[in-house]
């Protein structure tokens, strides 16, 4: 998958208005999650990627933990829209960044995080998130 292909399929999944919605949302949504992996699982999944596109995944000295609801969060300063919005749009991301990349490199990813996690990565980009932390 090309980078441009990637923001564009961002942008349908997200239903966003232009690529550059789609670029803002793809490197707030990467960058944050890279911020949450540890032992180069973020380097190993940006390998993977267009090198436009694995740019977002910026080198992450230290990994922190936080949760689900923090990534959310993180990602919408970063992104500069409101939380039900970066939710949306980090799902759209998420959801093109498990086709472009390896099952087994998403498989890293997923055993990195808490069970709290996985709504995001099985929710796909539409409809209600089931959220099992709540």
């Amino acid at each position: 998958m090309q980078h441009q292909e990637f923001l564009g399929e961002v942008q349908h999944h997200g239903r966003m208005s232009s690529i550059a919605e789609a670029e803002r949302a793809a490197d707030a949504t990467l960058a944050t999650l890279a911020e949450r992996l540890v032992g180069g699982t973020a380097a190993n999944l940006a390998a993977q990627l267009p090198p436009e596109t694995a740019a977002y995944m910026r080198d992450v000295e230290f990994a922190e933990s936080f949760s689900l609801d923090e990534f959310f969060a993180r990602v919408s300063r970063r992104e500069g829209v409101d939380l039900p919005k970066s939710v949306h749009h980090a799902r759209a991301v998420i959801d093109v960044l498990r086709e472009a990349v390896s099952r087994g490199a998403m498989d890293h990813v997923r055993d990195q995080l808490p069970d709290e996690w996985a709504p995001l990565f099985e929710s796909g980009s539409e409809g209600e998130m089931d959220r099992r932390d709540r």
